[in-house]
């Protein structure tokens, strides 16, 4: 019975794991989330902006207003390229943390499948014992009884 219980605490510990790793996952799955909207935000405000500056160009602009459009569109450009960057971080650490939760997964599984196949070994064994009691008490029975 010591065996059963080693596996039953390397079961408790790999779901222990997989429960961490999973939330692992969790966190970095809502940083991706966060990063793409913010990512979007961003590509809607340079949007945006542009249309302002088409309608600011018709409508006439000096060329100081021309040049601090230009400017702040730049600024939003590396804002969006930062963003990109983080967005790809975020992704890449995902993708690690999903490797770890299947990988946490996969022993617990395996570990939960020792258990089950020693399980069945066992009563595999404690029926073979009792049927070797009961031929036994079936063959004094009839020794007694000639």
């Amino acid at each position: 019975m010591a065996k059963q219980s080693a596996l039953d605490t390397l079961i408790e510990l790999a779901q222990r794991d997989t429960d961490e790793a999973a939330k692992r996952l969790g966190v970095a799955l809502k940083a991706v989330d966060e990063a793409e909207q913010k990512l979007t935000m961003l590509l809607g405000f340079r949007d945006d902006y542009g249309i302002k500056l088409e309608a600011a160009q018709i409508a006439g602009m000096t060329p100081m207003a021309y040049r601090n459009f230009i400017a702040f569109i730049d600024k939003l450009e590396v804002a969006i390229n930062g963003q990109r960057d983080v967005l790809k971080i975020a992704q890449n650490r995902s993708a690690n943390e999903k490797t770890t939760w299947q990988a946490a997964e996969r022993k617990r599984l395996s570990y939960r499948t020792l258990s089950e196949r020693a399980s069945v070994e066992a009563l595999r064994l404690e029926n073979k014992l009792d049927q070797k009691q009961m031929d036994e008490h079936a063959a004094r029975q009839a020794y007694y009884k000639r």
